[in-house]
């Protein structure tokens, strides 16, 4: 992922070094438009950062009271599919509000570690979990853009993005909560093509709130599910976005 990061910020000051010369502009007044629309895809990576309980005191089912501990972490990032629509409002020269309701499909894979409870070889058992998520969000962001030179225009972007969790199973060790609140920061480029205007962007979000259903243990069918779904306190989600926006 630090790859990724490191190679699209070497795209931006390769550009910057080519547009060293006055070229024609296309579209020289497109971003004088007090509202204009358009439409976005692109990839997300999902991730989720845990804090886990640590040793835990379970009762089994003769009756028998035993510690285990459980270490539960998400292991990758996991690639999604993005889509949505645009509305940006002009505010001056360099500033700019933007809102951009976004479908993100993805998954998080999740590794639980029972350390009390080991295989032949002395390693702990792990179990693991798909947790798909659909998100909509509703982000509302604060735009800064350089002056333009020919057709390119560099950006940073701020804001806060509230989203709502579409898709969960009843039945997983961990559960997300239906709501959520992420900070997001990032920067793009505007490229100024002759007939619209292409503007990819890459960007962090990140929960600001517990993600996780604490009350999630109480509603699972199987009491062995219990011990992990009770192995995490807290979880903040993490996504990173290659968006790629046309206007």
């Amino acid at each position: 992922m630090k790859r990724f990061i490191i190679l699209y910020s070497c795209v931006f000051i390769f550009l910057a070094a080519a547009a060293q010369e006055r070229k024609p502009m296309n579209k020289p007044y497109i971003d004088l438009r007090p509202l204009h629309f358009g439409i976005l895809v692109g990839t997300n990576f999902q991730d989720v950062e845990l804090e886990n309980v640590g040793p835990q005191i379970v009762t089994l089912d003769d009756g028998t009271v035993v510690e285990q501990t459980i270490v539960t972490d998400a292991d990758k990032w996991n690639p999604g599919f993005t889509v949505g629509v645009l509305a940006e409002g002009r505010l001056s020269n360099h500033f700019a509000i933007r809102f951009a309701p976004t479908m993100h499909f993805g998954a998080k894979h999740l590794v639980f570690r029972n350390l009390t409870d080991l295989d032949p070889e002395g390693l702990p058992r792990q179990m693991t979990q798909d947790m798909k998520n659909t998100y909509l969000s509703l982000p509302l962001d604060l735009k800064f853009s350089a002056q333009r030179f020919n057709n390119y225009r560099p950006y940073l972007i701020a804001g806060i993005n509230p989203m709502i969790n579409l898709t969960r199973s009843d039945q997983d060790f961990l559960q997300l909560k239906r709501y959520d609140v992420m900070f997001e920061v990032g920067m793009g480029c505007d490229f100024y093509l002759p007939f619209f205007k292409l503007n990819p962007e890459l960007k962090f979000c990140y929960s600001l709130t517990n993600s996780l259903n604490t009350k999630h243990a109480d509603e699972l069918r199987d009491a062995n599910m219990i011990v992990y779904a009770n192995s995490v306190r807290n979880a903040h989600s993490k996504m990173i976005v290659l968006t790629f926006y046309f206007e």
